[in-house]
């Protein structure tokens, strides 16, 4: 039996504060229909995650999601965190219009399908939703523009917003485990036509690339199931950076001998666009900036509470510092 096994994440949940600002707007018995309502959920989305056999896990999935709509046709159930429901991802953009719930299925081939809906922040409270359906094992080109019924499915950590001519535009960070050999990570761009949610378009330009090549939809890397690799948005540096993948085996065509080389690639947002940069540190590494060193631990993996790749560094080295701390201390004694 294959059970789930996630790789080392990051969940940003962003706009926090809003909520403090506007709970008030769920009634006190609203808000206690839907503390009894997240615990019913935390226990079946728990089932989805770790049931033993593939038709209890989409057993249990086929409950979850008309649990979860009833639960968000709650007024003002925007404004409900869920945060108790550990395996489903919740991302929000910098303008509170909107947040995204998505989680994984693994079937026992350990190949994975993704669930989610968008549900808008509206001015009545009541319920306006998108749900999502991944496309991706009925499409065989990736680089498409869709609208939900279309999905490319992942599970989404991050979101960044940008606007640009009055128009906003939303980045999605995507993780996908894949399959038994390799794991995927997306950048996307959401943005809303005539209301609606549209995923991809020609926001991915290579213009300024030594070798020019044609803008795409969306950015995918593939690469080995045991490797980690970086793509976040750095904030300070205003860019989104990730890691250059070579193959370990010198097979370019086989993504999964795909690892990281020590060297960056990035985006910079340009006139509405994302322009690729080819190099991001050309002298050195900036501090902070440096690859995790080993690939995760299986056995460590914790997708209950993924961490950002800083927070990995910073945990070892406190690691390494209280390692070294007791090595002193025995050596006194």
């Amino acid at each position: 039996m294959l059970y789930l096994t996630m790789k080392r994440l990051f969940i940003i949940l962003l706009s926090f504060s809003s909520f403090s600002a506007v709970a008030q707007r769920l009634s006190p018995a609203d808000r206690a229909a839907l503390d009894k309502l997240q615990d019913s959920l935390r226990a079946i989305s728990y089932d989805v995650i770790n049931g033993k056999e593939q038709s209890v896990r989409e057993e249990r999935n086929d409950y979850f999601i008309p649990q979860l709509v009833n639960a968000l046709k709650t007024s003002y159930s925007y404004y409900y965190p869920f945060d108790s429901l550990k395996t489903v991802a919740k991302i929000y953009p910098q303008d509170s219009t909107f947040r995204i719930f998505t989680w994984p299925l693994e079937n026992d081939n350990s190949t994975f399908r993704h669930f989610g809906v968008i549900q808008m922040n509206t001015k009545d409270g009541a319920l306006k939703l998108f749900p999502l359906f991944d496309n991706s094992d009925f499409s065989k080109n990736m680089d498409t523009i869709t609208n939900n019924r279309g999905w490319i499915g992942c599970l989404y950590y991050a979101m960044i917003q940008k606007r640009y001519f009055n128009a906003e535009y939303y980045t999605l960070f995507g993780w996908d485990a894949n399959s038994q050999t390799s794991q995927k990570k997306v950048i996307e761009m959401l943005t809303f036509k005539n209301g609606e949610p549209v995923f991809g378009g020609p926001f991915f330009s290579f213009a300024e690339d030594t070798v020019p090549k044609p803008a795409r939809n969306r950015f995918f890397i593939e690469y080995k199931r045991e490797a980690v690799a970086a793509m976040n948005y750095d904030a300070e540096m205003d860019m989104i950076i990730f890691d250059h993948l070579i193959s370990e085996t010198n097979e370019p065509l086989k993504k999964y001998t795909y690892i990281p080389d020590l060297d960056y690639e990035g985006f910079k947002w340009q006139a509405g666009r994302w322009v690729h940069v080819e190099k991001v540190f050309h002298d050195a590494l900036q501090l902070g900036k440096y690859p995790i060193g080993q690939p995760a631990d299986k056995k460590r993996t914790d997708y209950v509470k993924p961490k950002m790749d800083f927070e990995i560094q910073e945990e070892e080295a406190a690691k390494a510092a209280e390692a070294a701390k007791k090595g002193k201390k025995k050596k006194k004694d």
